[in-house]
């Protein structure tokens, strides 16, 4: 990603979460939407406050946790929306399980990124091909390789369109605090141990002290635990 003058763009950078969005679905609706991953519904929650009508997508990557389907399905529900769904396509998934098997993603780097190029990235260069700007919950606690994460980018991987990440600079505790004040919707595998939700295959609880990527594809190096969704220059 590279990072943009917030001025050329009319927005000075200084506001806060609620000021970075309502500055980008000013700008942007209808052609921007909101990436969900349904751990918690605080980019919604503070979206639909501003725009009723403002688009989430998600991507099922066909190994989504039970407890992630029931928080998707809690948000609809919640806020009287529809999330619009994108999947991986079948053909690619069928040659990869039929060539390597339902566990090649443990093999090595390359076989884990493919999985998650066929499952995840694919899908969503599908999702963004009509948007002009997309939004994310990413934060630059969650790793290494998040850690300059800027509240507004350009996102390059995807043909140069605007990429917003209004909660860059939150932790843990202060999405947590405002999904308990607000009585929002949560992924609840939280209270199972886990602090960070992706395929379940993927995902376990973190121990004490761990940080909370370190349930992500544990069986990797930390500057590994990326699916290609978010990184610069992401290769299979």
């Amino acid at each position: 990603m590279s990072e943009i003058s917030y001025g050329e763009f009319g927005y000075d950078g200084n506001g806060q979460a609620e000021d970075v969005l309502r500055w980008a679905l000013d700008t942007y609706h209808p052609r921007i939407a909101i990436a969900c991953s349904f751990q918690h519904a605080v980019l919604i929650d503070m979206a639909l406050k501003i725009r009723p009508d403002a688009r989430v997508f998600s991507i099922d990557t066909g190994r989504l946790p039970e407890d992630t389907y029931e928080c998707a399905r809690d948000i609809e529900r919640h806020f009287g929306i529809r999330i619009e769904w994108f999947f991986p396509r079948h053909e690619a998934v069928q040659e990869m399980m039929r060539k390597s098997g339902p566990l090649s993603f443990r093999e090595s780097l390359t076989a884990r990124r493919e999985c998650c190029a066929i499952r995840k990235v694919e899908p969503l260069t599908r999702a963004l091909s009509e948007l002009d700007a997309w939004i994310t919950g990413v934060r630059r606690e969650q790793t290494a390789t998040r850690a300059d994460a800027d509240k507004i980018e350009i996102d390059e991987a995807h043909g140069g369109i605007v990429k917003i990440n209004p909660l860059s600079d939150w932790t843990y505790d202060r999405i947590r605090a405002y999904v308990k004040e607000h009585r929002l919707p949560y992924n609840t595998l939280f209270e199972k141990g886990y602090a960070s939700i992706g395929c379940a295959c993927c995902t376990r609880p973190v121990g004490p002290g761990e940080d909370t990527r370190a349930g992500r594809w544990w069986w990797e190096q930390p500057e590994h635990k990326e699916c290609g969704l978010h990184v610069r220059n992401w290769q299979i």
